[in-house]
């Protein structure tokens, strides 16, 4: 197969299954949903967090690639290209639950004592039409950054000067800046005020350790499966498996270490006021699923990655991938449900129906985008020097 013309089109029977999952999904959600709301809302709540963690961080790297003339990655680019659509669908769920469901946050309607432990800045900060008004800022700023970039990309396969790349450079380095504050602040709004009275410095990075590991593992399942489905059987090679298993295993690594950091700074100084937040994610069945969330984050990937046979493997790779995505979904239930309840997790179709549901819609969404466009930029001026040529056999992969 030529890579001058690698075209995707989702066949009939992915569109299918992946809408027919997500109608089934969401019609078993709302079912579980009327005995229990608040449990209904705070998994819309993980899986909003889960999608557009996943859409922006595809246009962080996307950025990042672009800012650094990263070639190798150049003939897979369009894959995190494509997953950035996944910001609209976070964004669609996350302004209803902000919306709907806003006493998820106990800073809202705050009386009484409640009241009274917020500090000044706490209480001018988390005023309702601030706080809003900043989430939506933060939503437009992320999609209309991750449309531009995306754009510039698609007119580059159209045209013969390489303006839309040098543009794409320039807006790739301003946006980069722009995530580092609105990352870190709507890590505070969404995630952290679901417990006022409870703060991290470092809570911002550690966000943005789960968003970008999140998203090389969903980029290492889209690519290997367009590989094996056939798309990508003809770019994909060896050393661009090794490339994206080396980035999963080092920032497997960072998320543990940034992790890791918060846990031992807390348990240190032993402030009660700071390791309320661990005593309760510690103790019972929530311990359980803490060392859970370790061994798919960042155990698993560790030790298996470490291979360099292991990184050019698919197979192993793809199933790597998949147990980090599983994961992410694990760090967000422990970031979110265990803050607004005092009780025992609850694991079944009450967290199932909502995270099939997103996938399911996740599937729908890329496949659609990635049919929008060349499968490979074979136009971009750096594409010559990252492709190398496909893997000869489908086992070396």
């Amino acid at each position: 197969m030529s890579t001058s013309n690698v075209a995707y089109r989702p066949s009939a029977k992915v569109i299918t299954i992946s809408l027919l999952l997500a109608l089934l999904a969401a019609a078993a959600s709302t079912v579980a949903a009327v005995p229990d709301p608040q449990r209904a809302w705070a998994n819309l709540l993980i899986v909003s967090n889960y999608l557009l963690g996943i859409g922006l961080g595809s246009a962080l790297l996307v950025a990042l690639l672009y800012a650094t003339g990263a070639s190798w990655s150049v003939a897979l680019r369009r894959v995190p290209e494509a997953m950035t659509v996944l910001l609209i669908l976070g964004a669609v769920g996350l302004v209803s639950v902000l919306l709907a469901y806003p006493s998820l946050y106990p800073w809202y309607n705050a009386t009484g004592r409640q009241a009274e432990s917020l500090s000044p800045f706490q209480s001018t900060w988390f005023t309702r039409p601030f706080f809003l008004l900043r989430s939506v800022g933060y939503l437009v700023v992320w999609i209309a950054f991750a449309f531009i970039i995306v754009r510039n990309s698609r007119c580059q396969d159209q045209s013969d000067s390489f303006s839309p790349t040098l543009w794409n450079r320039r807006v790739s380095g301003l946006f980069l800046a722009v995530f580092a504050v609105t990352c870190w602040l709507s890590s505070t709004d969404w995630l952290m005020s679901l417990e006022p009275k409870w703060s991290s410095t470092i809570f911002g990075v550690y966000n943005f350790a789960g968003i970008f590991l999140s998203t090389l593992a969903a980029v290492c399942v889209a690519v290997i499966g367009l590989y094996w489905a056939g798309p990508l059987r003809s770019v994909l090679t060896r050393d661009h498996l090794h490339d994206l298993g080396t980035l999963l295993f080092g920032f497997s690594s960072f998320w543990m270490y940034i992790w890791f950091s918060q846990y031992l700074l807390i348990w240190y100084v032993n402030n009660p006021e700071e390791t309320v937040y661990y005593r309760q994610r510690m103790q019972g069945d929530w311990q359980s699923l803490t060392i859970w969330n370790l061994a798919l984050n960042w155990a698993l990937p560790f030790v298996v990655l470490l291979f360099r046979s292991a990184k050019r493997n698919s197979a192993i790779l793809f199933l790597i991938a998949g147990a980090v995505l599983l994961g992410r979904w694990l760090d967000l239930y422990l970031l979110i449900v265990p803050s607004i309840g005092d009780g025992a997790p609850q694991l079944g179709i009450g967290e199932a129906g909502p995270a099939l549901t997103a996938l399911g819609l996740a599937v729908f969404a890329v496949a659609w985008s990635l049919g929008r466009a060349s499968l490979v930029p074979t136009r971009d001026p750096l594409f010559g020097a990252g492709h190398a040529g496909p893997v000869q056999t489908a086992g070396a992969a």
